[in-house]
């Protein structure tokens, strides 16, 4: 069998598809929630996936969304266009807040808001520790990976403290350079093709 060495093709499986794992959007997607995203999966199973766009973030602070909130620096974003009316949070408090679900390491997903109020308010929760999301974006069984081979997601990982502490603005990119040279011509890629 001939092995291809064309530098540019891509690969779009860099880890296998579970809980836990990035997906990188193609650069010229028209889709307005998942333009240039980065996502962070976090359920996989037979049923469909759940995951949140890391960067798209929202000007507002989290209480000025969620009433009765305390005053966080936190970042928010644009979790998805699924349950826009909704407030979800990701961390790294793991079983200080009751009902956590692990998604890898030490990042957990949702829990008791009433316990993450008491810990935002005691001062144990920095910036770096919680993550909020308006929508969530969801995948009926199979979709995701028929999206995949569509070549409309690379399929990566990140640690959990890129995941918290990466610039909103720079991180599609930054993640695409991660993986490597081939992936340099969609980093550098215009936002509009017609702008070559």
């Amino acid at each position: 069998m001939e092995q291809n060495n064309d530098p540019f093709k891509i690969e779009y499986y860099h880890t296998k598809l579970e809980q836990g794992v990035i997906l990188v959007s193609e650069p010229f997607s028209k889709d307005s929630y998942f333009k240039r995203s980065v996502i962070l999966l976090t359920e996989y199973n037979e049923k469909g996936s759940i995951g949140f766009v890391l960067n798209k973030p929202v000007q507002s602070p989290v209480s000025e969304i969620l009433s009765d909130f305390p005053e966080i620096d936190a970042d928010i974003s644009i979790g998805g266009p699924v349950a826009t009316n909704t407030i979800h949070f990701i961390h790294t408090l793991g079983d200080k807040i009751q009902n956590s679900y692990k998604v890898f390491d030490n990042l957990y997903w949702g829990g008791n808001l009433e316990q993450l109020k008491l810990l935002i308010n005691s001062g144990f929760v920095k910036k770096d520790n919680v993550q909020f999301f308006v929508g969530y974006s969801g995948w009926s069984p199979k979709q995701l990976e028929r999206e995949i081979s569509e070549h409309y997601w690379i399929v990566t990982e990140l640690d959990s403290k890129k995941i918290m502490t990466a610039n909103k603005d720079s991180f599609w990119k930054e993640t695409l350079n991660n993986l490597g040279e081939k992936y340099k011509i969609w980093a550098d890629a215009p936002e509009n093709p017609d702008m070559n």
